[in-house]
């Protein structure tokens, strides 16, 4: 490592624990009941809703068949105006809701991330917009080993 990054990483990383501690700084609390739902709408009402309806708007570019569940690629795309948020649920995930992306206004809501799936499921696309929730669903495929079968 450079002595020059050693010093910055001291230097800043104090400052940024000095800054928490002072409230300067907010982190936002985790949303235990939302991560914790064991079904869809479980997440749906953790997250402040009541309900959803299925959009064709919400687009989920994923493989058909992913060879290693522990990292399946997906794209989430929203059509919809005043996008707020992105989660991505994994019907048979011991904690189906992997990840809730915040959507700034302005921001373009199309997020790319891997997933770790524990099987062969349906897997939604959770989009607030406008203060109402929709989503789509795809079914995953996953091979065990990577052989196809």
């Amino acid at each position: 490592m450079y002595p020059g990054r050693r010093k910055f990483v001291k230097q800043t990383g104090g400052l940024i624990g000095l800054l928490l501690a002072a409230g300067f700084v907010r982190t936002e609390e985790w949303n235990r009941i939302a991560f914790e739902g064991k079904q869809l709408d479980d997440v749906i009402r953790g997250l402040g809703g009541n309900g959803a309806q299925e959009s064709a708007e919400v687009v989920i570019l994923a493989p058909e068949i992913a060879e290693n569940g522990a990292v399946v690629p997906m794209q989430i795309i929203s059509k919809l105006n005043k996008t707020e948020s992105i989660a991505i649920v994994v019907e048979k995930n011991p904690n189906p809701l992997a990840a809730n992306f915040s959507i700034p206004d302005g921001t373009l809501p199309d997020i790319q991330t891997r997933v770790k799936m524990a099987q062969t499921c349906s897997v939604y696309a959770l989009v607030r917009a406008g203060g109402k929730f929709f989503y789509s669903a795809k079914e995953i495929k996953i091979t065990q080993g990577g052989c196809g079968g």
